[in-house]
């Protein structure tokens, strides 16, 4: 009975862990560019994209799939970033159990 309660206890403060790291994540930032640096995006750890910049080199109105790979680039950059960043975290949250989040 009282690995029963270790184990509840441990399982309280995991998750009271958890829902501080995904509080935490709301204000993260992450940026991503795309390989030449012409395009910027900034995410939060939510994958909400907050801001994208565009170098005007990148602008050419005769050639929109370029500036659109360029975009997509980035924002994948960035989703990246904070996706490895989150894994981590609950990594080390979680003792490494693979928990839905």
């Amino acid at each position: 009975m009282k690995n029963m309660m270790q184990m509840m206890k441990q399982a309280q403060e995991m998750q009271k862990n958890v829902k501080r790291l995904q509080s935490e994540l709301e204000s993260m930032e992450f940026t991503g560019t795309s390989s030449s640096d012409l395009v910027t995006v900034k995410m939060t750890g939510k994958n909400e994209v907050t801001s994208i910049s565009i170098n005007p080199e990148a602008v050419d109105v005769d050639d929109l799939e370029t500036l659109e790979a360029l975009v997509a680039m980035a924002v994948n950059d960035a989703h990246t970033k904070a996706q490895t960043h989150i894994d981590a975290q609950m990594k080390s949250v979680t003792g490494g159990m693979n928990l839905p989040f």
